[in-house]
């Protein structure tokens, strides 16, 4: 169970969603979007939250020579566009889905702030989510500016273990079932999809990993998270 999404084993998605609240249920509804649509732009006013139903969200920025750095990609249960929550007037991001049909539950800020005051308990578990959001965010950037790509591939698989790993009963070994494409990937480590297929197979061969389409089996404890 992921230790992001569902902190103490409370699903921010269930306790977050409208829907859940009488007062909103009835003025609330989904939105849809199609591959490459996007959800907000850089420099978009910051009015809501965002809750993943179903789908892939990318969330990234461009730099000043247009290149894309891809943050992170987000999956079913998941939260984006937070920073909203602290009176962030303009994103610094963009959001773009990554599937055919990803559903989206936007919620307004004052809607939030109004679940939050009711709830102090709930404030608590909100701001703990950011905080630990934050800290994510920092790792993999200093990652991606000061570490090779094997290194960069190896502490991604480790985060990964951390959120969709379990212990499988046939090996004795952690394995990883999770929902990201090697396109994914090669975004999130910043490279190439060759690249990351070279690196990928180099580690098959050494016995570091075993893998196929979205598992990947974890034969070596240097992969395993230090926490």
């Amino acid at each position: 169970m992921s230790r992001i999404w569902y902190l103490e084993n409370i699903n921010l998605f269930k306790i977050l969603c409208p829907h859940k609240y009488g007062r909103y249920k009835d003025d609330h509804s989904y939105n849809l979007y199609k591959n490459k649509d996007y959800i907000y732009f850089e420099d978009d006013a910051a009015r809501k939250v965002y809750l993943i139903d179903k789908g892939k969200v990318k969330i990234g920025y461009y730099t000043e020579d247009g290149r894309e750095v891809v943050k992170s990609i987000l999956t079913k249960g998941e939260v984006f566009g937070e920073k909203a929550i602290l009176s962030e007037n303009k994103r610094n991001e963009f959001a773009v889905s990554i599937s055919d049909a990803t559903s989206i539950c936007p919620i307004a800020v004052p809607v939030l702030h109004d679940l939050m005051r009711d709830n102090q308990k709930f404030t608590l578990k909100v701001y703990k989510f950011m905080s630990f959001r934050i800290q994510r965010l920092e790792r993999r950037l200093q990652i991606l500016m000061f570490k090779d790509t094997e290194t960069r591939l190896r502490e991604f698989l480790s985060e990964l273990c951390e959120d969709y790993g379990f212990c499988c009963e046939e090996t004795g070994k952690m394995k990883i079932k999770h929902p990201y494409t090697q396109k994914d990937i090669a975004s999130l480590i910043g490279t190439s999809r060759p690249t990351l297929n070279l690196i990928m197979n180099k580690l098959k061969e050494h016995k570091v990993i075993d893998f196929r389409r979205n598992e990947i089996l974890l034969l070596h404890d240097s992969l395993l998270p230090s926490i």
